[in-house]
């Protein structure tokens, strides 16, 4: 008889895809693993120009590795020379076995006339699950 390892899922995610630059990206997750052992975040950034930043990782508080609602975010405070950049976020959620759940994936641009979107109401907590642990360049450093 085989024995199916139960996987992280991300059931629902939501993030704007434009933001001023200086501004704070949230995205939001609601995620689940049957057996309780949700561990991290893993979160890779890819900008234009630069390609992929490291893998940053957001641990799971120990009180949601069953059942995870809330937002990881990226500051932009300190990121000049990005306002005409595109980037891309995947984000997964890893086990403690090192199973990882499908990748859902962001596009972010820094657009001075965006305006704040809330995520779809009743679906998320507003939790603040921590920093997606990235860095972000300008092209020319890069």
């Amino acid at each position: 008889m085989e024995v199916k390892m139960a996987v992280p899922v991300i059931n629902r995610s939501f993030a704007q895809e434009r933001i001023r630059l200086g501004d704070t990206w949230k995205v939001y997750l609601n995620a689940s693993d049957p057996d309780g052992e949700m561990q991290a975040i893993v979160c890779t950034l890819e900008q234009a120009g630069a390609g992929p930043h490291p893998v940053g990782l957001t641990r799971v508080p120990a009180n949601a590795r069953q059942e995870l609602s809330g937002y990881v975010y990226l500051k932009t405070v300190g990121a000049q020379g990005l306002s005409n950049t595109s980037l891309r976020l995947k984000i997964q959620i890893r086990d403690k076995s090192g199973n990882y759940s499908t990748p859902v994936s962001f596009p972010l641009a820094f657009d001075p006339r965006s305006h704040a979107e809330d995520p779809p109401a009743g679906i998320f907590q507003e939790r603040d699950l921590g920093p997606i642990m990235v860095t972000l360049s300008s092209s020319s450093s890069a």
